[in-house]
């Protein structure tokens, strides 16, 4: 976008996006047209190279990361019913399922439509449970956004676990130790296997 005519630099940049991902969601499809319209002016070459840049990173990093997909063929054989809450929307969250090779695994896909509540709102939790029909001391719940997902899972007594192999923003000091007391989760892991050792 900078090499398009957006007149910033990119460490100002990559922090004005994550405020907006903060304040909008993370999967709004509109967020590059908002970021513009705030920072900038609409202007369809920078927000088309945006989109582009976006897409391209994205299909980089629809693969499981290492350890996942023997994990979950290792909780599978332990008979757990597994689940995903998506705040995508249901094709979104099919897609990247399949590109990934993850979509067989899973008993229950909650996705933003399922409840066009958006994590942490404790819509999406509740429908987990009453999916899953487990009671949510039964469930343990892993994300990698405290603010969103341990905040949410929390909110109706799910247990939960911070993945912190995953840094989502630069600004993002939660993975450092300093998480508030009110986000911080039951356990932490540092790759996805750990799961098998709380579990």
């Amino acid at each position: 976008m900078i090499k398009a005519g957006l007149p910033m630099n990119e460490r100002d940049a990559i922090a004005a996006i994550f405020e907006m991902y903060k304040e909008h969601g993370i999967e709004d499809k509109e967020i590059m047209n908002k970021f513009l319209e705030k920072h900038h002016k609409m202007d369809f070459r920078i927000l088309c190279q945006g989109i582009n840049a976006y897409r391209e990173t994205q299909r980089k990093y629809f693969r499981p990361y290492d350890g996942v997909i023997p994990t979950l063929k290792k909780l599978r054989k332990k008979n757990l019913r597994l689940a995903i809450l998506s705040d995508a929307p249901n094709f979104k969250a099919w897609l990247r399922l399949v590109e990934a090779g993850l979509d067989g695994f899973f008993d229950v896909v909650i996705t933003f439509n399922d409840t066009n509540h958006k994590k942490p709102s404790p819509e999406p939790f509740k429908l987990a449970i009453e999916k899953l029909q487990l009671d949510p001391e039964e469930i343990l719940f892993v994300g990698d956004w405290p603010e969103r997902d341990i905040a949410g899972a929390k909110r109706v007594g799910i247990k939960t676990v911070l993945a912190t192999y995953r840094k989502l923003h630069p600004m993002d000091d939660l993975r450092k130790g300093k998480i508030p007391k009110e986000l911080e989760p039951d356990f932490k892991i540092g790759k996805f296997e750990d799961i098998l050792k709380i579990v």
